[in-house]
C-alpha cells in the first residue's frame, strides 16, 4: 500500500529548479533511499514531502488525498510522517531533558494516554533501557548514538507510519552507525513503519534500503531494488557514484565540474554537460540526442532509468 506519493513535484525558488517533476511512492514497511550529491534537490524533496515546503507544482498525497494546506491539518498529518534530522544535537534543546525532548510532541498533539507510559515505550523501541534511566539526562550527558536515539524515539511516541530521516548517520562515528541502521530496520520489521532515508552514500543504502531513487539536479535518474540498481547500474552518474566507494572494483570516476546550477538546468539531458560516456565518444545521433532533447520523468516508483544512450542499447 502505498502511504506517501510525490506526484508530479516541483519545487522552484526563483530560476532555480530545485525539484523538477518528481514521482515517487513510498510504501507501508519498505525503506527507500534517496542518494544523491549535496545540491541535487534531496532536502527539498524531503521537506516538501513533510509539508514543510510547499510544491511550485505536482502534489503530495497521503494515504491518496492531498496534504492540507492549514496549519491544523499539517499538524495531524506530521503525527503520521515524521522528521529524523541528520545532527541530534541541533535537534535537542540543550536544557530539556530527554523526558522532556520526548513528551513535547505528545504534549504539541495533545495525545491521549498516561504521558510517563508513552515516553517510556517510545525510548523502550527506540533502544534506550530501561527508560526510566534516562528520563532526567540532557544531551549533553548522552553519547551521539544516544541522542539520536532520543530524536527517534520522539518521534516514534506519535506512532508515525512514515520516518523522514535525512543523513541520520552522517554525524556519528562509524562504530555508532551500523546500531542506528539496525534500529531503522528493526522498526521497519516490528512496526511496518516507512522510510525515506535522504543520503549521499550509496554503501549506507546497500546496508539499508529495499529501493533506491538516484537523484540529479532535481530529477530521479535511476530507480529500482536495491540490489538490481546497486549491482548492476545502467545511468552513468549512478555508476560513478558507486565508482568511489571503497570496496568499489576498478578506478573511480571522476564527474566533470561541479554539481550545475539549479536556476541553469542544462538543455537534453540535464547530466550531458559531465558525461563519462558523452565524453568517451557516443554515435553522432546518440550524442544529438544528448544534448538536445529532454528524458521522460523517471517514475520512482518501478524500475526506470533516465538516459539516452542506455536506452538506445537497450534490447527492443
Amino acid at each position: 500500500m502505498t502511504l506517501l506519493r510525490a506526484d508530479g513535484v516541483s519545487v522552484r525558488f526563483g530560476a532555480a529548479r530545485a525539484v523538477d517533476g518528481v514521482e515517487l511512492d513510498i510504501r507501508a514497511g519498505e525503506i527507500i533511499a534517496l542518494v544523491g550529491e549535496s545540491g541535487c534537490g534531496k532536502t527539498t524533496l524531503a521537506r516538501t514531502l513533510l509539508g514543510l515546503q510547499q510544491p511550485t507544482s505536482g502534489q503530495v498525497l497521503y494515504e491518496g488525498k492531498p496534504l492540507p494546506s492549514g496549519t491544523r491539518g499539517l499538524r495531524e498529518y506530521r503525527r503520521h510522517a515524521q522528521l529524523v534530522l541528520q545532527d541530534p544535537t541541533g535537534a535537542l534543546n540543550p536544557r530539556h531533558s530527554v523526558y522532556e525532548a520526548v513528551a513535547e510532541g505528545l504534549r504539541i498533539h495533545r495525545v491521549p494516554g498516561d504521558e510517563r507510559e508513552l515516553v517510556a515505550d517510545a525510548l523502550s523501541r527506540a533502544g534506550l533501557r530501561p527508560p526510566e534511566r534516562f528520563f532526567g539526562l540532557v544531551p549533553h550527558e548522552l553519547s551521539g548514538g544516544q541522542r539520536q536515539r532520543v530524536v527517534i524515539a520522539g518521534a516514534l511516541a506519535l506512532n508515525p507510519s512514515v520516518l523522514i530521516a535525512d543523513e541520520p548517520v552522517a554525524s556519528l562515528d562509524a562504530s555508532v552507525r551500523g546500531e542506528i541502521l539496525a534500529l531503522l530496520l528493526r522498526l521497519r520489521d516490528e512496526l511496518g513503519l516507512a522510510a525515506l532515508v535522504v543520503t549521499h552514500d550509496l554503501g549506507l543504502a546497500w546496508n539499508i534500503a529495499d529501493r533506491v531513487a538516484v537523484m540529479y539536479l532535481g530529477r530521479i535518474v535511476e530507480s529500482g531494488p536495491v540490489e538490481q540498481v546497486l549491482t548492476s547500474p545502467s545511468h552513468p552518474y549512478t555508476k560513478a557514484l558507486l565508482s568511489v566507494l571503497p570496496e568499489s572494483e576498478g578506478p573511480a570516476t571522476v564527474l566533470a565540474g561541479e554539481t550545475p546550477d539549479p536556476s541553469r538546468v542544462p538543455g537534453g539531458c540535464r547530466f550531458h554537460p559531465r558525461c563519462p560516456l558523452l565524453a568517451a565518444g557516443l554515435p553522432d545521433s546518440v550524442a544529438e540526442r544528448c544534448k538536445t532533447v529532454d528524458l521522460p520523468i523517471v517514475d520512482g516508483v518501478e524500475p526506470g532509468v533516465a538516459c539516452h544512450a542506455v536506452e538506445v542499447a537497450a534490447p527492443r
